[in-house]
């Protein structure tokens, strides 16, 4: 692939993530549900991401552009555990 379409790509997928965690707020917003606020968070680091990728030129391989995606599932994991624990209270 074109260094040109894999960019297009890239900025696709962060527009998405972004997206989508503005639709996880607006059912924060009619729930009031921690879930879905810590599942926004979490598609805006995946959005970080992309945006990195496409800023630095370079591959997913570099560990900044990890600890975006890291962030991001310490997040839902997190969610999880919080949901859990407020279900059994």
């Amino acid at each position: 692939m074109t260094d040109q379409v894999l960019m297009a790509l890239y900025g696709g997928g962060a527009s998405l993530c972004a997206m989508i965690g503005l639709v996880f707020v607006r059912y924060w917003v009619t729930a009031r549900d921690r879930l879905f606020l810590f599942f926004a968070f979490a598609f805006w680091c995946f959005a970080v991401g992309w945006v990195l990728r496409v800023l630095t030129d370079s591959s997913e391989h570099v560990p900044y552009i990890y600890l975006a995606r890291l962030l991001g599932f310490a997040l839902i994991i997190l969610a999880i555990f919080d949901k859990n624990r407020r279900s059994r209270a």
